[in-house]
């Protein structure tokens, strides 16, 4: 019986550590998603300073990853969590969470904390994203993208570009470059999210309704889409 009443407490303890841990991964998810938003809508809150309405309204897919973290003393290192939705016939997707990582080598000093928002313009961008993994500069052109309320999306350099990067720092960085980055899908806190693995493309295709804690994060991005679209 006392052997009995031990197997049963210990399953016990399993079971709650479980539970805690589970939701320590969804309340960490739950931050991301509510500072992707915020980066976004303080990032739209200076017009003259934000990304141009001509490129919002033709974004395929839009990638937010909150303080983006930078290191380096000669040999560099990069490392952001972050989510990404994309356009779909029925409105933006839900999200997928995506991890942004690299490193460089040359003369640099200094650490960086960023704000990015990369956005996805045509149709190579949106197949890109749907990778499992791909490499800004290599796999996908990267440009850093105009701001401001006038400014000219129909630049050499966006035409050419599938993503236009921008960025908000909070420190001091001296070579900072996206280039070689690798983009790609979280597999962990997507299973955590969605409870199962699903393919990076079914979500952003737009085939998982979107969750209740990523609803806010959605409906920013398409605010701004919609708003855009409207004032083309």
């Amino acid at each position: 019986m006392k052997q009995l009443t031990g197997i049963l407490c210990g399953l016990a303890l399993v079971a709650t550590t479980t539970l805690a841990a589970v939701g320590q991964d969804h309340a960490k998810l739950d931050d991301r998603l509510t500072s992707a938003q915020a980066v976004l809508q303080e990032v739209m809150a200076t017009p003259d300073k934000g990304i141009p309405q001509s490129i919002l309204a033709g974004a395929a897919c839009v990638v937010v990853v909150p303080s983006y973290k930078k290191g380096a003393f000669v040999i560099g290192a990069q490392y952001g969590q972050g989510v990404a939705t994309c356009r779909t016939p029925n409105g933006w997707s839900a999200p997928v969470f995506v991890q942004l990582t690299g490193g460089s080598f040359g003369w640099q000093i200094g650490g960086q904390s960023t704000d990015l928002v990369l956005v996805a313009m045509n149709q190579h961008g949106l197949q890109d994203m749907l990778k499992s993994k791909f490499k800004l500069g290599a796999d996908a052109a990267a440009s850093a993208g105009p701001v401001g309320r006038n400014a000219q999306a129909s630049t050499d350099a966006s035409m050419r570009a599938e993503f236009l990067t921008y960025s908000r720092s909070h420190g001091l960085f001296v070579g900072l470059d996206l280039d070689g980055t690798v983009l790609s899908q979280n597999a962990d806190d997507t299973r955590t999210e969605y409870g199962a693995d699903v393919p990076f493309e079914v979500v952003l295709h737009g085939n998982k309704t979107v969750p209740q804690n990523a609803t806010a994060f959605v409906r920013t991005v398409a605010r701004y889409f919609v708003v855009s679209k409207n004032n083309q």
